[in-house]
């Protein structure tokens, strides 16, 4: 990163152990306002137990991991409140209440900040759900009668709902047809220009990680064994990146891909 972009998540020395096997040993990495950064690497590699740390759904062994400046150490603590707040999180299945409606779905966290009166959250719940091209029809409707692809925008609704700032996805286009995928990428960068996000997305989905990411960083041998470009980080000479990004490299000339003032690092 250049020395001028603020830090909005800063992980130091990270480990993560459940009983005796370690998942991470000494993860660090830096996320800047504004971009778009994808974690990446193989089945197993701890990729969503590293947002489950940064989110602070679980301990750390040992190391730290700051949002905004702030010390992660626990999920009830009042500051820890305040920086959740300032977040969002699409859960890789949307992971939508089934006994809620729409409405309730995207209306619960507004309700749990207890200021607002019920019929400003219906104006808040019913511009979420307009951002994310859901209509007024859909309000009413259980998780059960939605589309795969309704349930994502769903979700991503109530994960804006707070207006973040900085916004997590955990593999946003799985179990989406092309088409609804594509459409579902153009839905992200567009509302990342328009609420100012800073994003940390985990994907496999080769086009979704090519369309979106301004960085990558790989979780390889427990740890992040670099961080860059899509483009420079498909050049680097390391065995795993080798094999992952062999199949990626001519396909990203079929998108249009901006290089970004990010430093690549290969770590030590």
């Amino acid at each position: 990163m250049t020395k001028s972009t603020e830090v909005v998540i800063e992980i130091k020395g990270l480990h993560t152990r459940f009983g005796k096997h370690f998942i991470h040993k000494d993860v660090n990495l830096m996320v800047g306002r504004g971009e778009i950064l994808t974690l990446v690497g193989g089945s197993g590699s701890g990729k969503t137990t590293l947002l489950r740390q940064i989110l602070g759904l679980e301990k750390a062994y040992l190391g730290s991991v700051k949002i905004f400046g702030e010390v992660r150490n626990s999920y009830v603590n009042t500051r820890g409140k305040t920086i959740y707040n300032r977040m969002g999180v699409l859960f890789q299945q949307g992971a939508l209440f089934s006994s809620l409606t729409v409405f309730d779905n995207v209306a619960l966290p507004l309700r749990e900040l207890h200021i607002f009166d019920e019929n400003t959250i219906r104006d808040l719940v019913m511009m979420k759900l307009n951002m994310v091209a859901i209509g007024p029809e859909h309000a009413n409707k259980m998780p059960a009668a939605l589309s795969g692809g309704m349930i994502k925008r769903v979700a991503l609704a109530r994960a804006l709902a707070l207006d973040p700032e900085l916004l997590f996805l955990d593999e946003p286009t799985a179990g989406l047809d092309p088409e609804l995928s594509e459409s579902f990428v153009n839905l992200i960068r567009s509302l990342r220009s328009e609420m100012n996000l800073t994003i940390v997305m985990v994907t496999h989905d080769v086009e979704t990680l090519i369309a979106l990411s301004d960085r990558v960083a790989v979780l390889a041998e427990q740890r992040v064994i670099a961080v860059g470009t899509l483009n420079e980080i498909s050049h680097l000479d390391h065995p795993f990146i080798v094999n992952f990004f062999k199949n990626i490299r001519h396909k990203m000339d079929s998108y249009h891909y901006s290089e970004q003032s990010w430093k690549t690092v290969l770590m030590p």
